[in-house]
């Protein structure tokens, strides 16, 4: 009994392993053999057609003043910044930046705040809009659209009193680098644009990548990675998301304005070496108009930030120190600063592996699916046994002593079928609470030995112990529907429900049967079928992993 249980445990668990292998694309990105090679560590920008003109971070006080941006059937708030003279005057002449948000910020007041006061101190005037939120969710989002929207604002630092008009570029971080290169696709009188933190590829891969070097960064084990293509690239349950697969280097290639890019060479989540290379070459297309510089920031993170030393002894987050003198020296220089040299320099920057497209699943590439398979599995779990329990309850009420047999399984086969349930259950449960503390330690950019490694063996481990479960009840059956067609050619007689033989002396009524009663039935297969739900939904994100 005991070896055949292993055997069939082990077909089992290879009869998974396999399921899991085909049912879904596989994760293997392609690395990096090409690296970029900053000029000089020196982030400096050089060039300035009048270097008397570009003022000094810190040289100017910076009046802050509320606005209000008309939209199409709407308007949002803003924050306007502009330098002051010794008088307290505004300045004039002066260029201008309106900022384009990324995925993590909306309020004017709340984003962008050291890096547009800090530009305003060395003369540039800067407008940071709300972000429009009435037609931007979670779901849908339409950079065109957005792109139209922050227009406005073009519009309205143009018209600002001390701004010189043609001078008037759009700074953009993270998503908000998939707008810019469209808003200067279609004015092309925007004359410069800085792209901070630009994924470049399609949201989707960005999603990928940023996934891939998170669990890197944590430390999970080689099996988890097989999920990345199969979450990112599946079509994710309730529809939407139609961005995910957005793609700027259309745009790109209409830009005619220069370019100024900057990565924090910390960032984990963007693909800083392959996002620069390609935004090089697809604003080549056009010509020369469009020439790019290049800038990483050293220690420095997705925003542009770096650990800074409080009076308390501790650290908090601050824009490099580089960074605001770099930019306003960039932008102030025009012309002479759009192609001086050095082109590229910083920090070394190290992307490991290229952002690639992401496979797309086939048999569970609708997120619908995979969802409604987790919960027909948990409901049926649910549904055979409480049948089962009403009927008891409505038999013992109602025919407290009828003669026919009450509902049974067979022997051994109850608590063999309680363990496949109650193990596919909590095997699903600790999959998705080891995932959440994964992504939890991911985002934290911390590592747990105990929590990766070893929740993972505890997953898997759990996942065992429900295949041999599985195995039980499958000996159970086949030993019990064995047994019963032994009796029944030995010629003994068959017991009340026919369901086996009349039980000899000393025997239990249930020796020989599977299941007895229509609610023992209903409850096997609902367990069974619920069982097989939930193992099939665990095999294809690679629990069940077996090196195949």
């Amino acid at each position: 009994m005991i070896l055949r249980t292993i055997a069939t445990s082990a077909a089992i668990l290879v009869g998974l392993a396999l399921v899991g292998a085909v049912a879904g694309p596989q994760w293997d990105p392609v690395p990096v053999s090409d690296h970029l090679v900053p000029a000089t560590s020196d982030t400096t920008v050089h060039g300035a057609s009048d270097p008397g003109a570009v003022g000094e971070v810190g040289e100017f006080e910076v009046r802050e003043t509320p606005v209000s941006i008309p939209l199409d059937g709407t308007e949002v708030g803003g924050l306007l910044r502009q330098p002051l003279d010794a008088q307290g005057e505004v300045l004039g002449g002066r260029p201008g930046l309106v900022y384009v948000h990324g995925a993590g910020t909306g309020k004017s007041t709340e984003a962008f705040v050291e890096s547009a006061t800090a530009l305003a101190s060395a003369g540039v005037v800067t407008l940071v809009p709300d972000k429009r939120l009435d037609t931007y969710t979670t779901r849908d989002r339409d950079y065109v659209a957005m792109a139209a929207d922050y227009e406005r604002s073009v519009d309205l630092l143009r018209a600002t009193d001390g701004v010189d008009a043609d001078r008037v570029g759009v700074y953009g971080e993270s998503e908000g680098t998939w707008i810019v290169p469209i808003m200067q696709a279609q004015d092309p009188a925007i004359a410069t644009t800085v792209l901070v933190s630009a994924p470049v590829v399609p949201p989707r891969q960005q999603a990928a990548f940023a996934v891939d070097n998170y669990l890197r960064n944590t430390g999970v084990p080689d099996q988890v990675f097989r999920a990345i293509p199969r979450a990112v690239g599946m079509q994710l349950p309730g529809g939407g998301f139609d961005y995910a697969d957005f793609d700027v280097r259309p745009w790109l290639e209409q830009q005619t304005a220069p370019v100024l890019m900057a990565y924090g060479a910390a960032d984990p989540s963007m693909p800083v070496e392959q996002g620069a290379r390609q935004v090089i070459a697809d604003t080549a297309v056009g010509g020369d108009d469009a020439p790019v510089t290049v800038r990483f920031y050293a220690d420095a993170n997705h925003g542009i930030n770096v650990p800074t030393p409080t009076p308390g002894g501790g650290t908090e987050m601050h824009l490099h120190p580089d960074f605001a003198r770099d930019v306003a020296t960039w932008v102030q220089g025009m012309p002479g600063t759009a192609d001086a040299e050095p082109r590229i320099a910083g920090a070394q920057p190290n992307q490991l592996y290229l952002a690639s497209a992401v496979p797309q699943p086939l048999w569970w590439g609708n997120g619908d699916i995979v969802v409604g398979g987790v919960l027909v599995g948990v409901g049926l779990l649910v549904a055979g046994p409480l049948v089962w329990i009403v009927h008891a309850l409505v038999r013992r009420v109602v025919r407290p002593r009828s003669a026919v047999p009450a509902p049974r399984l067979g022997r051994g086969l109850r608590t063999a079928l309680a363990g496949l349930g109650a193990g596919s259950v909590a095997t699903m449960v600790a999959l998705v609470v080891y995932l959440l503390a994964v992504a939890q330690l991911a985002l934290d950019y911390q590592r747990d030995d105990l929590v990766v490694q070893g929740g993972w063996v505890g997953v898997r481990l759990l996942g065992v112990a429900t295949a041999v479960a599985a195995a039980l009840v499958l000996r159970r059956v086949v030993d019990g529907r064995a047994a019963r067609r032994a009796a029944l050619a030995a010629g003994a007689d068959t017991g009340p429900d026919g369901e086996g033989p009349a039980p000899a002396a000393g025997e239990t009524p249930d020796h020989v049967v599977v299941a007895r009663g229509w609610p023992a039935h209903l409850t096997f297969w609902c367990v069974v079928v619920g069982s097989l739900a939930l193992l099939l939904t665990l095999a294809y994100w690679g629990v069940y992993q077996l090196g195949i």
